[in-house]
């Protein structure tokens, strides 16, 4: 018999829960379906919450021919196949194209994206991609252009619990069971918004007596029906059936994102339990330990910087221990960074020069190295002056020259007389490098 969540998935958008922001009246996909036009799109959202199942909708509501591809083990030879069958269907369907539903497109190639465009741009299929990645990182730039983004939600506890009372009394299973709901909480926390996994928890809590009744044979259903074992669904009997939390977390989803991200924040707002909290829950979702210790080395650079230039030895300390000694011990090095990191004092003046400097460079051109830091070495050249004039350093006391290193344009811009790029913050550290250069240059960094 097809697993709980099957046998309960909707054929129709009335039975359809969550997203009503998408499918409720007059929103922007029940529009779509009730004009009989679908433009192409793509349904990004965590998993469980009902991406597949409505495309499915979408196709038997419409009555439209439905291929399916996973981007998992679908090539470009698939993909050119279905779009020939695609082609002939059109002949029978001229007012709308056939659907093509690819779950995981954020697993698709380059090359697999980039043999849909044609198909897609001249309506040969109306393609519907599923994702839980955030499509702006994994899916091609022309594709995306072709296609709407609609984001799903996970489906809220109230949505869930009305689906439990369907479970109860629609399913063909567990309709027939004695089942009482006495407590709810661990159903819907280890759920976590998930439609999918919420059933086969219920499935898995309630579905165990299945193997007693043959519900083909009503004679042996009632013969058995004395035998039922009622079930009573408690916070206590969902924990024990689960055995252990099945933590929702992809470490190639969006859920990897937000868990560096929140991470990186923690350790820029400088709260040490926070930070090794979303470490932990990283390493608890088996997250590569080189990918935390690599966003630890760029912490290092951009937030903490000249602020404490040991920040970014220790980072780097840690990658490279926790490649010496491996894993679970890993954990330890990386702990020691990302404490010390949060702890530490903060800059990003560096992070903010280097972008100024990148700006400047894309809106000011190549600007002319001057001619007294070029190298000569042809006659010609140092005819031309290329090196005149360069006073070199070392030559002078304090190992310092006052020349002008930065290109004319930006000389007269006040470069000489003021920071262009690079203005030390208020910490212990920089005020010594502040001290440094203003003793050098004047009060050119303020």
């Amino acid at each position: 018999m097809a697993p709980l969540a099957e046998r309960m998935r909707p054929r129709t958008l009335d039975g359809y829960i969550g997203q009503q922001h998408l499918v409720g009246p007059g929103r922007v996909l029940r529009r779509m379906i009730e004009s009989g036009h679908i433009a192409s799109f793509i349904l990004w959202g965590p998993p469980g919450v009902g991406k597949t199942t409505l495309a499915k909708i979408i196709a038997q509501t419409l009555d439209l021919p439905f291929y399916t591809l996973s981007a998992v083990s679908s090539g470009v030879k698939e993909v050119r196949e279905v779009i020939e069958r695609a082609k002939k269907d059109r002949f029978f369907h001229p007012n709308q194209s056939p659907i093509l539903f690819i779950d995981e497109i954020h697993r698709f190639s380059k090359s697999q994206q980039d043999s849909l465009l044609e198909a897609v741009e001249k309506g040969v299929v109306t393609l519907v991609g599923a994702t839980t990645e955030n499509p702006s990182f994994e899916v091609i730039r022309p594709l995306l252009s072709r296609c709407q983004v609609y984001t799903l939600k996970p489906i809220d506890d109230q949505d869930l619990l009305n689906l439990l009372g369907r479970v109860l009394k629609e399913d063909v299973v567990i309709s027939k069971r004695s089942v009482q709901v006495k407590e709810t909480q661990a159903l819907l926390r280890y759920a976590g918004g998930d439609c999918r996994k919420f059933l086969n928890i219920i499935d898995l809590v309630c579905g165990e007596y299945a193997d007693d009744f043959d519900y083909e044979d009503d004679k042996a259903e009632s013969a058995k029906e004395d035998e039922k074992k009622p079930v009573v669904i408690t916070d206590e009997l969902v924990v024990a059936k689960l055995q252990e939390n099945p933590m929702a977390y992809d470490k190639n989803g969006e859920m990897h994102y937000d868990l560096v991200s929140a991470m990186i924040k923690s350790i820029r707002g400088s709260d040490p339990d926070a930070a090794i909290y979303y470490m932990a829950r990283m390493i608890e979702g088996g997250e590569d330990p080189a990918f935390i210790a690599r966003r630890l080395v760029i912490s290092a650079s951009e937030d903490i910087g000249l602020a404490n230039p040991n920040a970014l030895l220790l980072a780097n300390a840690a990658f490279d221990a926790v490649q010496k000694i491996g894993w679970p011990e890993g954990r330890i090095p990386l702990a020691e960074a990302c404490v010390y990191l949060a702890s530490s004092p903060k800059s990003n003046a560096a992070y903010n020069a280097i972008n100024g400097a990148l700006q400047c460079v894309k809106e000011t051109g190549n600007l002319p190295v001057p001619l007294h830091l070029r190298n000569a070495p042809t006659k010609l050249m140092e005819k031309e002056g290329y090196g005149k004039g360069y006073k070199y350093a070392h030559d002078y006391p304090g190992h310092f020259a006052y020349q002008q290193y930065l290109p004319d344009a930006l000389v007269q811009q006040g470069g000489m007389q003021q920071s262009l790029f690079y203005h030390p913050q208020s910490n212990p550290q920089e005020d010594k490098l502040r001290q440094q250069l203003n003793s050098l240059w004047g009060e050119r960094f303020k």
